[in-house]
């Protein structure tokens, strides 16, 4: 199961009663604009604790379309990459 923002924003009004809805929406939107800005530029968004986001690559190429088997150019493009953490890591595989 995937999360979405909205109920992101529902698990933070929780945890966080004394703050305003409206305002945790308006932090949320900052840091995930930052999180954009940051990989646009091709710089990294490190997070403590979670991972590494960063931006790789990939180089134009020759694919095939798989229904039809026809030759399709493929332009370079940009991929987010990320990297867990060794916190994280740990926790999802239950080591201390």
């Amino acid at each position: 199961m995937a999360i979405v923002k909205s109920k992101l924003l529902k698990q933070l009004t929780k945890n966080y009663p004394n703050f305003l809805k409206k305002d945790l929406e308006k932090f949320l939107e900052i840091i995930l604009k930052e999180i954009k800005r940051t990989l646009r530029r091709n710089e990294r968004v490190e997070l403590r604790g979670f991972g590494v986001f960063s931006t790789k690559t990939q180089k134009a190429r020759i694919s095939r379309n798989p229904k039809t088997a026809e030759k399709i150019h493929t332009p370079e493009k940009k991929t987010i990459h990320f990297k867990m953490a060794k916190d994280l890591f740990m926790k999802l595989n239950n080591e201390k």
